[in-house]
């Protein structure tokens, strides 16, 4: 099948966060398809958020007709760049997820929520490649559950564990650019037991960009607990899109 004819005229472009990589979409991608929606799930580099987004959106440039980023976690950060100047992005959702302002930083947003308990959660890495430092950082195993993923069951939060990708720290400290949100519709799911990004923090960045809200009990990884309510999100977007 050719390259023009790959995708219908909307798809859902789905963008994980950190620690985690595009499988982490997986029950809703399997409704949104029972649906007839095309949709994607981007391999997020986790290099930095200046070059995450550059990658992101070279991906989004690529789609033919419309697209619906969506972003979880850092992810919404990463589309709140990438989908900026972007003809064919007709709209955000953001799944548990940050949309910084321009100039903002995450490691300074992210100090900022009551509720987020992830920073103590994090294992810190460096290694020496060809004379220059690289940072990145992992969860601890043993907190997995607790700070990222607690309405999962304890075998499930082990897996999402053993299995996480490490982030750059220049995810964190990377400068935001102009975002997005300014200047398309947005929509957002808060989950209201979220203590890796946090509930309030979350929620206070949706509230900014202008997002239509929906709240929905459950943790950071609420995309995997409920993909259920998060699909119904998406496809609600797509209606108004529409």
């Amino acid at each position: 099948m050719s390259q023009s004819t790959r995708y219908s005229p909307l798809t859902v472009v789905l963008v994980h966060g950190a620690f985690a990589d595009g499988s982490s979409w997986a029950g809703v991608i399997e409704r949104l398809q029972a649906n007839g929606t095309d949709a994607i799930a981007v391999a997020n580099p986790l290099r930095g958020l200046t070059s995450d987004s550059a990658y992101v959106a070279g991906v989004l440039d690529g789609i033919p007709g419309s697209v619906l980023a969506v972003g979880h976690s850092y992810g919404g950060a990463v589309i709140t760049n990438a989908a900026a100047g972007r003809t064919n992005v007709v709209g955000l959702v953001f799944v548990g997820a940050f949309a910084p302002d321009e100039g903002e930083v995450l490691f300074d947003v992210t100090a900022t929520s009551k509720d987020a308990v992830l920073g103590p959660a994090l294992v810190q890495h460096q290694y020496d490649i060809d004379g220059e430092v690289l940072t990145e950082f992992t969860i601890d195993g043993a907190k997995t559950r607790d700070a990222f993923a607690a309405d999962l069951g304890e075998t499930q939060a082990a897996v999402i564990a053993a299995v996480q990708r490490p982030v750059a720290s220049s995810a964190f400290t990377d400068p935001s650019g102009p975002p997005a949100w300014r200047s398309l519709p947005c929509w957002a799911v808060v989950a209201t037991r979220d203590r890796a990004a946090g509930t309030d923090l979350v929620r206070a960045h949706a509230e900014r960009a202008g997002a239509a809200i929906t709240e929905v009990d459950g943790s950071h990884v609420i995309m995997i607990s409920q993909p259920d309510a998060v699909t119904a999100v998406i496809e609600s977007a797509i209606a108004k899109l529409s």
